[in-house]
């Protein structure tokens, strides 16, 4: 199976020599679970773009610094191929910034929080009821955790979404959107090292509870390879279901 992954940024210049860019971090944390999945890599922030949909059986972004309602012309590019995929009925796992950007581009809405930063590890509530629960969602555990980074917010998801998980801070942690759009605001392909240089970088940013709370937080272990596994499980099951319709329309 190869994925498209959608580049929204780049690690900050001054943490890259210890932690690598996106791409490390992205290959490094599907080689732990599945070394068979190939990665493709395209700086949409830069304006690259699949040549056909058809170059990889799904896309997942990364994270950004950015703010998906800035206007700033290469989101606004980057939100009518995200709305694009959606139509096209491809599959799509938006981690942060693309978890937001499924809300902007499908008619949710997305602001900057008055809670404040969400850094650090964090945990939420998995409760799905049985009848709405994604086959892929398999060994669903109540709850999961995952390292974060953001102030902006979901705070009103597309029509057709089902809330997976959630927090008292953040509701809308996890939601899938019809049956191909699966969006995560946690980050599986962060490290608790660079997070923690993150923060340390932006120190100046937090307020002085709000970081050594953060920092205290991750110490404690994450479910990142959980989280990484039901990505592909879904990635797998969108795979499979595209497969049987190919099959079905050719009888």
């Amino acid at each position: 199976m190869k994925l498209g992954v959608l580049l929204c940024d780049d690690v900050r210049p001054e943490l890259q020599p210890k932690h690598g860019n996106y791409p490390a971090m992205f290959s490094n944390l599907f080689a732990a679970v599945d070394p068979s999945i190939a990665l493709q890599f395209y700086r949409v922030i830069d304006g690259q773009y699949p040549q056909s949909l058809s170059e990889c059986d799904g896309y997942l972004t990364s994270g950004s610094r950015y703010s998906v309602y800035e206007q700033n012309r290469w989101i606004n590019v980057f939100q009518g191929f995200v709305h694009q995929l959606y139509f096209q009925h491809k599959p799509l796992v938006g981690i942060c910034f693309g978890h937001q950007m499924m809300a902007q581009a499908l008619a949710g809405e997305v602001i900057q929080s008055d809670r404040g930063w969400g850094i650090g590890a964090t945990q939420v509530s998995l409760d799905v009821p049985l009848i709405q629960q994604p086959p892929w969602l398999t060994e669903q555990p109540s709850k999961i955790t995952l390292l974060v980074s953001h102030q902006d917010q979901v705070i009103r998801p597309p029509e057709n979404s089902t809330i997976l998980a959630g927090s008292d801070f953040c509701p809308n942690s996890m939601m899938l959107v019809g049956e191909h759009f699966l969006g995560i605001q946690g980050h599986p392909e962060f490290t608790p090292e660079y997070l923690f240089d993150l923060i340390k970088f932006r120190k100046s940013t937090y307020p002085a509870l709000t970081y050594q709370n953060a920092v205290d937080s991750l110490e404690q272990p994450t479910d990142h390879l959980q989280m990484t596994q039901w990505i592909i499980q879904f990635f797998r099951y969108r795979q499979l279901l595209s497969h049987q319709q190919i099959f079905d329309n050719t009888e």
